[in-house]
């Protein structure tokens, strides 16, 4: 039986004891001769006991569905607090009169709807909290073991084809190789250790990027590609124009530039490579450019995990990162950002 039933009820009942109230007092004011005068006494053709009785259970029922309706009314509002609290829905003034029990009803739900709030932004703030906090420290590790790679890589497998490459050239401009074939073979030999000297040097690039450690980003450029002109036997040749950027803008142009000499070490088979660094028209334009193998730009875009990073570190900076090759070609990437008014300030 809902809210609206129960008062029907109660105002029918009320409206029986109403009649029996006022039939009592009207025989002890005015006693009856004959009981007839009740059915004799008519109000508007119907006898007077009878319109008396309809008119007080109309009352009865009138005012058990009017309070019936308004303390339904009440509970829907206190049923709709409830289940915006349940959603951790925010909570609609409500404009409608109500008793001051269901006002504080609202009030603690209110109250309890927002402490709920807080509890759960402070829960998603610890676990973002935490979430960075385990990435960061596996961002970390993963650094401290590529170094530890790096190092033992360049320790062992590197100086140990650097002392093969040696011995093998040493042997092939010996007089005693008079074999023909002995001699192809020799500097077939030489060749893959000379290919395996790049893609170690390259991987070792790759594994511990040189960060630029509080210097320019021209600085930077000018100091790997002066190392790198030490060790591998390619001409290099850049153009680096100095000028300021964020700092944010310059890590990540220089780690687009490792990648790219990663890329070029391991797989392009070059003889030259050129660094191209200038400002033009409000653009800072890095322009990396060798004479290798090349590739299907279409079909290597989706598989190359380099290429990938390249572009998002290009995009996050607002800038696009387009790349040219042919096989036997060469390739040509190209990277384009603008440059904000105030960014040279």
């Amino acid at each position: 039986m809902n809210v609206i039933q129960r008062h029907l009820l109660f105002g029918f009942v009320c409206a029986v004891v109403m009649v029996i109230g006022v039939i009592g007092l009207y025989i002890l004011t005015y006693p009856l001769e004959k009981w007839s005068e009740w059915w004799t006494e008519k109000v508007a053709g119907i006898p007077f006991i009878l319109a008396l009785l309809l008119l007080l259970v109309f009352i009865g029922l009138f005012l058990g569905l009017f309070f019936g309706w308004y303390w339904k009314k009440q509970f829907l509002t206190i049923e709709r607090s409830l289940s915006n609290f349940r959603k951790s829905s925010p909570s609609k003034e409500s404009n409608e009169t109500s008793v001051a029990e269901v006002e504080e009803i609202l009030l603690k739900i209110k109250q309890w709807q927002q402490q709920f709030q807080e509890q759960t932004k402070l829960a998603q703030k610890l676990a973002s909290q935490t979430a960075e906090q385990q990435e960061k420290q596996m961002q970390e590790l993963v650094t401290k073991e590529r170094s530890r790679l790096a190092r033992e890589l360049h320790d062992s497998v590197s100086q140990q084809l650097f002392a093969a490459s040696m011995l093998i050239s040493a042997i092939n401009e010996s007089e005693d190789t008079t074999s023909p074939q002995l001699s192809k073979q020799l500097q077939m030999v030489e060749q893959m250790v000379h290919q395996s000297q790049l893609e170690m040097r390259a991987l070792l690039l790759h594994l511990r990027p040189v960060p630029l450690k509080g210097k320019t980003l021209q600085e930077g450029m000018l100091e790997l590609l002066s190392e790198l002109k030490q060790k591998v036997p390619m001409t290099i040749q850049w153009k680096i124009e100095p000028f300021p950027l964020d700092k944010g803008i310059e890590d990540h142009l220089f780690r687009i530039l490792q990648e790219a000499i990663s890329n070029t070490l391991r797989h392009a088979k070059a003889t030259t490579l050129e660094v191209l660094f200038i400002v033009r028209d409000q653009f800072a334009i890095l322009r990396v450019v060798d004479d290798g193998v090349g590739f299907n730009v279409e079909e290597v875009k989706t598989t190359s995990y380099g290429l990938q990073t390249m572009r998002e570190r290009a995009l996050e900076i607002g800038g696009n990162l387009q790349i040219v090759s042919l096989p036997g070609k060469g390739t040509r990437l190209e990277v384009k950002i603008p440059i904000m008014e105030g960014d040279d300030d």
